[in-house]
């Protein structure tokens, strides 16, 4: 093993993976407590306590004997093996594609998800501690919420200053009197938490909005759980699935129509820092992942846009915050929110997991004021304690923490934009006087909380990582925070899921920000008893163990959805007619100016060249050079490069319907084409060889994006939907073709001809059927009549027709077919379409023609009226009572 070198300790041949363990990993930093070995090092105290003496690694070199039991599990290969496991560990986040989007980050928004080896492990006593404490905080905090939005009398007595609560911007009057559905106002209460240097947990902070972390801490369990077996096994770590249910449970039991409920989860959209865990979790409880435009409010009851009209909602698991949620009440700017949501919450009509309006509860003022309000709320001292906190809106406090600055952290009271916590220990003696006179001028806007030195835990920096452990050992030891997470589980019950989501600071630097570039890992509670097997995958024990389930595609996915065939077809359309027209431009039929007519019509057409460049037949170079310019320049014509964006767009909406395969595949499609481009000039132009090239490499991604579409794709009204998009769009697009082709005398020019077969992509088709026939009757059998030609306008008409049937009889949807507008396949005659006038026109084919192309604009209305935005049922409704 490379790392084992001799800076390190020279392990013995009888010694065990435990003992190699403890002579590896380097010490916690002094004064930190180490988990690892269950001690202090020794150095200053941490800052929250100071009335023991800390042990010292010195005197007590073993680790515990719970990491003793996990590096004795790790069977014969040990740690030689741990290096492949992290590889193996960063392989499996990278396939399942599990994000953290940071919009900051020089690399791409799109983080991979940062999760280390080890899990941290806690004792059955250590958990029984913090369950205890963390049951009792969530009772806690629901009662002063109850009381704050009821009878106000906390704030009457003073054990709330009012200014803390009816001045925080989080503070919701239009909820004031408001009784919630099922009583309880908070169904999620998560708990920022740490260790000092004696081993003592304190709270740290508290979160009751929306707390992440519920799905991201399923992820890390799947994961480590798999790469050790056997530990997880031996060890007895409790499980997680039962918490989940009761949380399940509990909401349905809760809701208006009770085991009934229609329950969704709301998120802000893909764009959303945390969207991956909002989808993983809707997932795997099974609800509907919604968007505010995905609900409508009528009659002050909520309902779900679907394809098969409005359905009702009577529960939410909000992933957004409050001040988010109705842009009629709240923000008026909110595009994330349902309008009259919060007109259907005092009617009582839906139950929102957790209650608008907690927001208060999360401000870091209030954790110095909770043992007066847990003695007169519930007759209890609290039995985990907050970190020593002085709200500065009060001057007593403020007048007897401004000398501690130094060894504290300054933290706003309020949400604030570009205000974070500051460690007083970093400033200097100029700036901790400006920040005392600071806060002594705006007080109420400062919390300063005592300075704790976190516990740290061990992990595990493999052979390729940069800069791997200290002093070259492959373990570290790093800070962490622990979130704990209290879950309702019907009116006044709670329970604790026993784990939670351990983040690591990154480096020395004692910041456990995911956002700041923290890492999380597995958290494994040991239980003494049995552990729970209880699974999400049937209620009923009995019951088969799968069980059919149509998904319920909501409008907005169906929109998406729809847009994504749309936009993948447009982008296969228009690379081939770009293709094509380089091929005409440099090819033997340049002179034909029928071509070059048509080519330029269907340019303009398609959005390749911008109507005020001159037509090719007039000057060839100039056409070329705009159509080559405007591929990769999606602000100004609606070319290739518009179209491929469009389909990361609505990709983007949907990713939780797309296979990874799918995502990555439309990912590299767009940044290969937009990569820049190797046969550039100095004056950005390139030559129309590299053009076709670029072409041709996106024509085989828009092929497999076709076949990740038909293939791995479930056959629901949502894939139909994509379906009828892609075929909408082909038949639009064929049909001008052909039409202008006519139009131009294209079609009876020979270069014309087999350009129009090939952009019908039926060439091969064409020449082995008709040979070297080149006459109008085998160009209209082919491309309008034949029924096994998919690229035939017949067959794309006949399909379209019968996916919109499917759809229509599965919604229920009455009156009129969507579909009239697409002409009837048996509706052509070869000798009609074949016959000329006394003009020479193909008059009968040219009002075909026609027909497709008003029948696919007039489709696309309908569909979007009809299924996406229900407009028309809008209009005999209210959004309030």
């Amino acid at each position: 093993m490379n790392h084992l070198n001799d800076s390190l300790p020279t392990p013995h041949p009888s010694d065990s993976a435990a003992q190699l363990a403890a002579a590896l990993a380097p010490a916690a930093a002094a004064g930190h407590f180490d988990e690892l070995r269950g001690a202090t090092v020794a150095g200053a105290p941490g800052a929250a306590t100071a009335a023991t003496t800390p042990k010292f690694i010195a005197n007590n070199p073993d680790i515990t004997g719970a990491w003793a039991q996990f590096f004795d599990q790790l069977g014969p290969e040990g740690f030689q093996d741990l290096d492949r496991r992290m590889q193996s560990l960063q392989r499996q986040v990278r396939d399942n594609g599990i994000t953290y989007n940071v919009y900051a980050d020089a690399d791409g928004p799109q983080r991979p998800w940062s999760v280390d080896l080890f899990p941290l492990i806690l004792s059955q006593g250590d958990w029984a501690h913090i369950e205890r404490g963390v049951l009792q905080r969530a009772r806690l905090l629901n009662r002063v919420m109850a009381d704050v939005y009821g009878p106000q009398e906390l704030l009457r007595k003073g054990l709330l200053p009012s200014a803390l609560v009816q001045g925080h911007p989080g503070y919701l009057r239009a909820m004031h009197g408001v009784q919630p559905v099922g009583g309880t106002h908070l169904h999620i209460a998560a708990f920022d938490m740490a260790r000092d240097a004696q081993g003592d947990w304190w709270v740290v902070t508290q979160r009751t909005q929306a707390p992440s972390g519920l799905g991201y801490l399923l992820e890390n369990r799947l994961l480590i759980s798999r790469l050790f077996p056997e530990a997880f096994s031996q060890m007895h770590v409790q499980r997680l699935a039962a918490t989940y249910r009761a949380l399940l449970d509990g909401l349905r039991q809760m809701s208006p129509a009770a085991a009934d409920a229609r329950i969704v989860l709301l998120t802000p959209g893909p764009y959303n820092e945390t969207y991956f865990e909002h989808a993983y979790l809707a997932r795997y409880l099974g609800l509907t992942l919604v968007e505010g435009n995905d609900l409508t409010v009528r009659d002050a009851r909520l309902y779900l846009k679907t394809l098969h009209g409005l359905q009702p909602v009577h529960g939410i698991l909000k992933r957004l915050d409050d001040e988010f949620l109705d842009p009629l009440e709240l923000r008026s700017d909110s595009r994330l929110g349902v309008p009259g949501l919060l007109q259907a919450i005092r009617a009582g009509n839906v139950l929102v997991a957790n209650a608008p309006g907690s927001a208060f509860l999360e401000s870091s003022a209030l954790l110095g004021f909770m043992p007066a309000l847990s003695r007169h709320l519930l007759g209890e001292e609290l039995a985990l304690p907050s970190l020593p906190t002085w709200w500065c809106g009060e001057r007593s406090a403020m007048q007897a923490v401004l000398p501690q600055l130094a060894h504290s952290v300054i933290r706003p009271t309020w949400p604030m934009a570009q205000r974070v916590p500051v460690l007083g220990g970093a400033l200097s003696a100029q700036d901790l006087a400006q920040w005392s006179t600071r806060i002594e001028a705006q007080g109420d806007e400062y919390t300063v909380q005592a300075h704790l030195p976190l516990s740290q835990m061990p992990t595990w920096r493999s052979e390729a990582a940069e800069g791997a452990g200290q002093g070259g050992s492959p373990i570290a030891p790093r800070s962490v925070m622990l979130r704990v997470f209290a879950v309702c589980d019907g009116p006044g019950s709670w329970r604790v899921l026993p784990g939670g989501l351990a983040r690591l600071a990154q480096g020395d630097s004692g910041i456990t920000s995911m956002q700041r570039g923290g890492s999380s890992a597995d958290v494994w509670v040991q239980t003494d008893g049995p552990v729970d097997t209880t699974t999400l995958l049937a209620h009923n024990q009995t019951a088969p163990a799968v069980v059919h389930r149509s998904r319920q595609v909501t409008s907005r996915a169906a929109e998406n959805l729809f847009w994504l065939g749309r936009y993948t077809e447009r982008t296969e359309n228009v690379t081939r007619l770009a293709r094509i027209t380089l091929q005409s431009l440099n090819g033997e039929d340049q002179t034909s100016q029928p071509l070059l007519t048509w080519l330029s019509a269907m340019g303009v057409n398609q959005g390749l060249v911008l109507p005020t460049v001159p037509a090719a037949g007039q000057a060839r170079r100039v056409f070329e050079r705009s159509l080559i310019a405007g591929l990769t320049q999606p602000a100004q014509v609606t070319s290739v490069g518009y179209n491929l964006r469009g389909i990361l767009g609505a990709a983007s909406a949907v990713r939780d319907r797309l296979s990874q395969e799918h995502w990555n595949l439309i990912v590299r499609a767009e940044a290969e084409f937009f990569a820049p481009r190797t046969g550039a000039e100095d004056d950005g132009d390139y030559s129309p060889l590299d053009a076709l090239r670029q072409l041709e490499v996106l024509s085989g991604h828009t092929a497999a994006m076709t076949g990740q579409q038909t293939d791995r794709m479930t056959r629901d009204d949502g894939w139909r939907l994509l379906s009828i998009g892609r075929h909408l769009e082909r038949l639009g697009f064929l049909a001008s073709a052909l039409e202008s082709g006519l139009q131009t005398g294209a079609v009876h020019d020979e270069g014309g001809f087999e350009a129009m077969v090939a952009l019908f992509d039926s060439t091969i088709t064409f020449h082995a059927q008709y040979q070297q026939r080149r006459d109008m009757p085998a160009l209209l059998d082919l491309l309008v009549i034949d029924r096994d030609n998919p690229r035939s306008l017949a067959w794309v008409a006949q399909t379209l027709r019968g996916r919109i049937a499917k759809i229509e009889a599965a919604a229920g949807t009455p009156g009129e077919s969507a579909a009239t507008g697409i002409p009837e396949a048996s509706d052509l005659s070869l000798v009609a379409l074949c016959a000329q006038d006394a003009e020479g026109r193909h008059t009968a084919l040219e009002e075909y023609l026609g027909r497709c192309v008003r029948g696919v604009l007039g489709l696309s209305d309908v569909l979007a009226t009809r299924y996406f935005t229900h407009s028309a049922d809008s209009l005999r409704h209210s959004v309030g009572a």
